[in-house]
C-alpha cells in the first residue's frame, strides 16, 4: 500500500509564490514518484480543478497515474470523459518539489485560491490540499463541526468504515 500523507500545518508564502511543504508530505512525494531517488527532486501534479474549487489538490505522481488510468476507462468523446480531462489534464500544474523543500505556486494558482501570504496545508489520503487559511477555517472547517454537531455525542466516526466494508 502507498504511503498516505496525515497532518496539517501551516506555512508562509513569499512574493514569488515559495511555500514549504511539510517534511512528512515530502516523504510521501517522494515514494509515489516511481523515477524519484536520492539527489532528485519529487515530481507532483496540482490540480485546480473547476471555478468551485477553492484549494489546490496536490497528487503524488502515482495518485495522478490511478486517477488518468481510470479517466482512460471511460469512452473516448464522452462528455464524462472530455470533462474529466479538461479538469485534471488541462486544469492541472506539473511541477516538482524545489532543493530546499519548496513548492513555487504561480500566480495563476494563487489567485485562483486567494492565496497571500500563508498557505494551510491539509492531508487527504494519497493527496493534500492547499487552502488559503481563512477559506478552509469559514467554508470547511464549518461543515466539518456542523456535521459532527448532527451526530450524537457519543458517535464514532470509525463505525462509517464498517458500511463502508458492508456496502
Amino acid at each position: 500500500m502507498a504511503r498516505r500523507f496525515r497532518g496539517e500545518s501551516r506555512h508562509k508564502v513569499d512574493a514569488k509564490g515559495r511555500v514549504s511543504i511539510p517534511a512528512l508530505f515530502r516523504r510521501v512525494l517522494e515514494a509515489g514518484d516511481p523515477n524519484w531517488k536520492d539527489g532528485l527532486r519529487p515530481q507532483l501534479v496540482i490540480v485546480y480543478g473547476d471555478h468551485r474549487r477553492k484549494f489546490l489538490e496536490c497528487y503524488t505522481i502515482e495518485a495522478i497515474d490511478k486517477v488518468d488510468a481510470q479517466i482512460d476507462d471511460l469512452p473516448r468523446g464522452s462528455l464524462e470523459r472530455r470533462m474529466l480531462e479538461r479538469m485534471f489534464h488541462g486544469q492541472s500544474y506539473p511541477t516538482e518539489v524545489d532543493s530546499d523543500g519548496r513548492l513555487v505556486l504561480p500566480q495563476k494558482l494563487r489567485d485562483k485560491i486567494a492565496l497571500e501570504t500563508e498557505a494551510f496545508f491539509i492531508a487527504s489520503g494519497d493527496t493534500f490540499q492547499i487552502w488559503k487559511p481563512e477559506t478552509y477555517e469559514t467554508e470547511e472547517l464549518a461543515k466539518t463541526e456542523a456535521w459532527l454537531d448532527q451526530l450524537p455525542d457519543d458517535f464514532d466516526p470509525l463505525t462509517l468504515l464498517d458500511r463502508a466494508r458492508d456496502a
